[in-house]
């Protein structure tokens, strides 16, 4: 056995060992900013036939209005109303054109060739200083939008990933799906998405990454004159909202139609800048490994752990797809995994595996060209005092360190959903825990029956 894990843990540390370095945190941009406040990054290979222009505003979901989750996604729909605009960069100039919103930020991504890097910052200034916001559009892109979430909202995963941040968060931004509703979409209306532009789509909220092969004066030009026009803020709206009210810790049950249970657990989580922030990540993979451990059904089905980071705090979320008539075992196994995570340190083995494992999947993502400005738009969205090499980050992560931030987020209410059959889900958590089943009312407990008269004339004297 002590040869095993002598051998285990030095495939391990070979493995972390052969992961290439982090390129980001070693090629610093060149930088500029327009007297309208757009700062500008530059990463240029003049050799390069191709060039990506990454804009990323500062502002995303987290700002939509209450009852109208959904509306800066349905504004960055808006922003490449013509699905001409796309066919170009990905017919014509073999790139890609995309909007990405988060409850952070909103990140438009182009990806075209270097010889028509004028016309590419053409359509982003087209998108930006003239917004498409007539009621035809609107109305098409937000019938667009409500079916792609109807599409999606019967899922039991998407369910139950929806469910536990509801539960956990309430009526905080966080609690709300940064894509939204068809409810909530469905209420979106013109003057919510011009107060939405005015408020948060502005030059001196943004950042401007330019990568590929373009000689700085030609992008100072093109850059000057086309997006030089571009309106400035009074005032950037900070990320501040009142903090989510305690979590109901019963167990709350979904019903939603499929052949499998999706069991969801979740606590309030860390930062984004937060200096826990790589231990999080590393602590989510330990916890997933041990509850796989705990119940081996798991290793047959999906399972997950995941740290999901925001400005503010966000959330802690571990989650399954389980047989209904072991939902009530995984339950269990979930919550003994994230005791003895608070217990009991990482041993060697789980914490080089976790590294291996998370530094792997990571790896492949930001060594896209595209991802190189990444660490430097993250440092403006999270306020970071650098760029942060995350490979180095997680590498350095250590035991007694999961343990602490493992007791720091554990150490309160952690919310659970079951999404799946109403009546086989009662049957299961029957007895073992309390729970709530949405959408129904609660049956009232029955009220005191009062005193019975004494038999017979007492007299009171």
């Amino acid at each position: 056995m002590k040869i095993f894990r002598r051998v285990l843990t030095l495939s391990l540390l070979i493995g972390l060992l052969s992961v290439p370095s982090f390129p980001q945190a070693a090629t610093a941009p060149e930088r500029e900013q327009l007297l309208n406040g757009l700062r500008l990054m530059f990463w240029l290979q003049p050799a390069s036939p191709d060039v990506t222009v990454k804009l990323r505003i500062n502002s995303g979901a987290a700002f939509d209005l209450a009852g109208k989750s959904g509306q800066m996604a349905l504004l960055g729909d808006i922003l490449f109303p013509d699905p001409a605009t796309i066919d170009f960069f990905t017919d014509e100039m073999g790139g890609k054109l995309s909007v990405n919103v988060g409850y952070d930020s909103t990140t438009i991504t182009m990806v075209g060739k270097a010889h028509e890097f004028e016309q590419i910052i053409e359509v982003l200034r087209n998108a930006i200083l003239s917004t498409q916001l007539t009621p035809e559009v609107i109305t098409r892109m937000r019938d667009q939008r409500i079916k792609l979430l109807r599409d999606t909202s019967i899922v039991p995963a998407t369910v139950a990933d929806r469910a536990v941040l509801a539960r956990l968060f309430g009526d905080f931004p966080y609690g709300r799906p940064a894509a939204g509703s068809p409810e909530d979409v469905a209420r979106v209306d013109r003057a919510d998405l011009m107060q939405a532009r005015d408020r948060f789509l502005n030059s001196n909220n943004a950042t401007l990454a330019i990568i590929g092969g373009v000689a700085k004066p030609r992008a100072m030009r093109a850059v000057r004159q086309l997006l030089g026009p571009w309106r400035k803020s009074e005032q950037v709206i900070p990320t501040t909202f009142r903090q989510p009210g305690p979590a109901d810790p019963r167990t709350l049950i979904v019903n939603v139609a499929g052949p499998t249970v999706e069991l969801r657990l979740a606590a309030r989580g860390v930062a984004r800048s937060d200096s826990d922030y790589a231990t999080a990540e590393i602590l989510a993979r330990v916890a997933q490994n041990r509850w796989q451990a705990l119940t081996p059904a798991l290793t047959k089905q999906p399972v997950f752990a995941r740290n999901d980071a925001y400005v503010l705090p966000g959330a802690f979320v571990m989650g399954a797809a389980v047989d209904e008539m072991t939902v009530a075992d995984s339950l269990a196994n979930a919550r003994k995994a994230i005791d003895s995570l608070m217990k009991t340190p990482a041993t060697p083995e789980e914490l080089e595996r976790a590294k291996t494992e998370v530094i792997n999947e990571l790896t492949p993502v930001i060594t896209k060209p595209e991802a190189l400005p990444d660490p430097w738009l993250d440092a403006d969205t999270y306020r970071l005092s650098a760029a942060q090499d995350q490979i180095a980050l997680l590498r350095a992560v250590t035991a007694p360190e999961v343990q602490r931030v493992a007791n720091r987020l554990f150490n309160k209410t952690i919310v659970s959903v079951v999404a799946g059959e109403t009546a086989s889900l009662k049957a299961a958590l029957q007895g073992r825990y309390q729970y709530e089943v949405l959408g129904e009312i609660a049956t009232p407990a029955p009220s005191p029956k009062p005193p019975a008269k004494p038999a017979g004339n007492i007299n009171p004297r």
